[in-house]
């Protein structure tokens, strides 16, 4: 607005539902600073509440996914060994000392990450987010070249002289060196940063992370659970992370545990058996799925005072479970004594109550099939679904970007070879071909993303075809061939900027298609062997004797239906931003 007179103006900004005339915005009424194209499609996406949603959920994911073997782990933090006298011989962390490369890797990569974003540098965001890219990806390639090598050097078909190598303590220094040196050198020579001093520092960094992370956990100790009976016989002392149990640790005397019991109902099935072949009546000889458990509310526990029989019952499965219990089974035998002698058990169930309540630890998602706690199992299937989707994703966008490039760039004869090659991996069935490829090739991680990442590729070059045939006819494309400019220059420095939206938008829901996937071939027993994984816990549903398992279908099928609705989500929300003709005019 004006006053009366016209050399004095007050600029009142206008809100963001206000409309203004040209008129105004000439006078510096309503004026918004511009903002980066990507900048102000980032921020509409996170206007919108599912896509924020979805970005809460995906966060949530990821920090599992990277710090899932710190916060669950049946190796303990610290391990004190004590003498016969009870004094502390050794102090030392079982847990890290069990970690992979991929698990350091992961952590420490995620600390760089948090430090180069949130440290105020001179370098712009988007400047530091290519550089951490970059440096992310020549880290990977040096952890799964390094992986490779352990896995010749160590296969039953190796040499003797391989073999031999491996068990050198000085290889597991010199594989990671001439790893990293192999895969650094090229690196050095992608232009993410202007001069080749300045990108010398970040791939160095990089290159030591990799390498330490593959050098301090080169030799993998076999996974052992003994912790438990070792501490109930007081040879040790142990200090246990937030959820004490690891992915494939188990016994078969917790299969499908229901959800916030504890190893101590193991316990209690088994005296429920004792109890029902005692007793000879009831509905506990009724019932021969001793899974479903019943028992411990069952209406003849209240009736029925303890015996002789159920005392010597509890302590031939006390000292037959020795790694479930909290402390020696004499102690708890002479307390279950002493409270006996005070009449405080009047009941079956009053016993049963009190075994409950002495479990330490629980499992707060229950148990499957074969006695793995859940929750442990969920959090590091996170890290499965997270990489499969990025990965795989990631393999089919740098494929179809070239071929949509190299399309859409010369068209003619070109495009019209190279675009058979598209209909022909598009009539490919990607569910079926790993199906196959499960039966034929090593049923992993790696095998799993690469088949999906060279067949998925044909959305993302159809995208760029398209944007490039209607760039290449616009002036700074016939610039830079007037001065002459390579070929690759023009392609991907010049061209794909300014074509490459459409990928992104279409690489958020081909991450989506890749994690159900994953889980539809884990659900059908063909996922990847000895790793936790949502498709493996919700097929053990439906367990051996036929029954339904309500926690083992809620859990992770939750978890992939939220997983794969947050990509989707996401993946509208920047269609939706990034279209000009969604976009509302602010005059």
């Amino acid at each position: 607005m004006t006053t009366g007179d016209n050399n004095q103006r007050v600029v009142r900004a206008a809100g963001p539902a206000e409309a203004v005339t040209g008129v105004q915005l000439m006078q510096g009424i309503g004026h918004q600073p511009a903002q980066g194209f990507w900048t102000e499609a980032w921020a509409r996406v996170v206007r919108r509440p599912g896509a924020f949603l979805g970005l809460c959920w995906l966060s949530i994911v990821i920090f599992f996914a990277v710090f899932a073997p710190f916060l669950a782990s049946g190796h303990p933090i610290l391990l004190w060994e004590l003498g016969p006298d009870g004094s502390v011989q050794r102090v030392h962390s079982p847990m890290f000392d069990h970690l992979g490369p991929t698990d350091a890797l992961l952590a420490l990569g995620a600390i760089a990450w948090g430090a180069a974003l949130l440290l105020p540098l001179p370098a712009p965001r988007s400047k530091r987010l290519a550089v951490l890219f970059v440096c992310s990806l020549q880290a990977a390639l040096i952890v799964a070249a390094c992986a490779a090598v352990r896995a010749a050097f160590r296969s039953a078909d190796a040499p003797d002289w391989m073999r031999s190598m491996h068990a050198d303590p000085a290889f597991r220094w010199a594989s990671p060196v001439a790893a990293t040196i192999l895969v650094s050198l090229p690196v050095l020579f992608i232009p993410f940063m202007e001069s080749l001093l300045h990108r010398l520092f970040p791939v160095a960094c990089a290159a030591l992370i990799a390498a330490s992370s593959v050098a301090l956990t080169w030799h993998d100790p076999i996974p052992s659970f003994t912790y438990g009976a070792r501490e109930a016989r007081g040879e040790i002392r142990t200090l246990h992370t937030l959820i004490p149990y690891s992915p494939g640790q188990g016994s078969t005397s917790l299969d499908l545990q229901p959800p916030r019991t504890t190893p101590m109902s193991a316990i209690i099935d088994g005296l429920a058996q004792d109890l029902a072949r005692e007793l000879g009546v009831g509905s506990f000889r009724d019932d021969p799925r001793w899974q479903v458990r019943k028992r411990a509310t069952d209406p003849l526990l209240s009736e029925t005072a303890p015996t002789e029989g159920l005392a010597a019952a509890l302590s031939t499965r006390l000292r037959a479970n020795v790694g479930l219990l909290p402390r020696s089974p004499d102690d708890i035998l002479a307390e279950y004594t002493s409270r006996m002698e005070r009449g405080e058990f009047a009941s079956v169930r009053d016993v049963f109550q009190w075994l409950e309540s002495q479990g330490r630890t629980r499992f707060w998602l229950g148990t499957d099939s074969i006695g793995q706690d859940v929750l442990s199992q969920m959090l590091h299937a996170c890290r499965l679904s997270i990489s499969i989707g990025l990965v795989s994703t990631g393999i089919a966008v740098i494929i179809g970007v070239t071929m949509g490039a190299l399309m859409g760039y010369f068209g003619g004869w070109v495009d019209m070879l190279l675009y058979r090659v598209v209909e022909v991996f598009m009539a490919i069935p990607v569910l079926f071909l790993l199906i196959v490829a499960a039966a034929v090739l090593p049923r992993n991680t790696y095998v799993m993303m690469v088949i999906i990442g060279c067949v998925s590729w044909t959305g993302a070059a159809r995208f760029i075809r398209a944007e490039f045939y209607k760039l290449r006819g616009q002036d700074f494309v016939q610039s830079a061939r007037a001065v002459g400019l390579p070929l690759r220059s023009i392609l991907f420095k010049h061209m794909l900027p300014n074509g490459v939206t459409p990928v992104l938008v279409d690489a958020s829901f081909a991450i989506a298609a890749a994690i159900l996937a994953e889980a539809i071939l884990s659900f059908l027993g063909l996922g990847p062997a000895n790793q936790a994984s949502w498709g493996r816990l919700l097929s053990d549903a439906n367990n051996q004797v036929g029954d339904f398992v309500p926690w083992l279908a809620l859990f992770p099928g939750a978890a992939i239906f939220f997983t794969v609705l947050s990509y989707n989500l996401i993946g509208e929300a920047l269609r939706d931003a990034i279209d000009p003709k969604l976009k509302k005019a602010r005059v």
